[in-house]
């Protein structure tokens, strides 16, 4: 089983304390997003979590416990933008902070074990085609070092992320523009010596140097992990999307970090209410189990090929 943690909130930044809980455990408790009474129960062994991928803008609240996961094998997705608090109110300061953090984690996990995000990308009087360019170029300067690989996404304009962009005045982005802003980063990217991928994008990049990636990889798992995976295409993704199959343990509406783009918060009301009902001890993030709720115990098992190791 691969463990997702969590494309739906930040867990590392806002709910560490509750997983370190729920390995000491073995086991936690996810709500179906699409039937909420209906609850899982997830076995958190070592013996069926075969890696775990942490989502994140800003890993510091976990990191003296990663002691904790010495068990477990494990990577991290870490967005780190050039946009400033009027896009992400509750990101520390980039430059003063966050590249610091990203550095750090690097070299206590290994430079293989954490990926430059930098998305979702939008376009706006303020940042503007050149303002990423000279961002992306920063911010991969100072972390070339400690990292292989950087994700690259451009925004997509859900309903819900128009209505919490409405004041932005974000351009509707076109293919030529896209394929020119794929053709800067990637040149920026080969002055450093790292890998580009896009994430979930409609337009194939191939030719303008950006490779189609997927965030929960199968190379990169077989990799940290040590040997072969037998793992599928996850099908309740986006068609477009390359990821494999995970369980994702988090909860839609309960991120505070308050990204004008999310479009896992939808609900500012509840994202209130939820946030309120944080318990680092229950079994379930931010939410009371009731009378109508029934849990089944989800079958997982590792997906590890153990005929073909990758190393001896």
């Amino acid at each position: 089983m691969i463990l997702s943690v969590s494309r739906r909130t930040d867990i590392p930044n806002y709910y560490s304390d509750w997983f370190y809980e729920r390995i000491k455990e073995g086991f936690l408790y996810v709500r179906n997003p699409f039937n909420m009474h209906q609850i899982s129960k997830i076995n958190l062994s070592p013996d069926v979590v075969d890696c775990i991928v942490f989502w994140t803008k800003n890993p510091l609240p976990m990191m003296n416990r990663l002691y904790e996961l010495d068990d477990y094998k494990y990577y991290f997705q870490f967005t780190l933008t050039g946009y400033g608090k009027d896009i992400e109110p509750n990101i520390p300061h980039k430059k003063d902070a966050m590249i610091s953090v990203f550095i750090e984690l690097s070299k206590r996990i290994g430079k293989d074990r954490v990926i430059w995000r930098y998305d979702p990308i939008l376009i706006n009087d303020i940042y503007t085609i050149e303002y990423h360019e000279k961002a992306f170029d920063q911010i991969a300067e100072r972390l070339h070092p400690y990292t292989n690989k950087v994700v690259i996404s451009f925004i997509d304009l859900y309903a819900k992320t128009v209505r919490n962009t409405r004041d932005l005045s974000i351009e509707e982005l076109n293919t030529e523009t896209v394929i020119d802003m794929a053709q800067k980063f990637s040149n920026i990217a080969k002055k450093y010596n790292l890998t580009i991928e896009s994430c979930a994008e409609k337009i194939d990049l191939e030719q303008y140097g950006v490779g189609h990636g997927s965030c929960i990889n199968k190379n990169t798992i077989e990799n940290i992990i040590g040997c072969k995976i037998n793992c599928g295409k996850d099908k309740n993704q986006r068609r477009e999307c390359g990821c494999i199959e995970s369980i994702d343990v988090g909860m839609y509406n309960s991120c505070k970090n308050g990204c004008k783009y999310c479009y896992a918060n939808y609900n500012d009301n509840m994202v209130m209410k939820n946030t309120q009902l944080y318990d680092i001890h229950s079994p379930i993030l931010c939410s009371k189990l009731s009378d109508e709720d029934i849990i089944t115990e989800r079958n997982v098992k590792s997906v590890k090929d153990n005929q073909l190791y990758l190393f001896k």
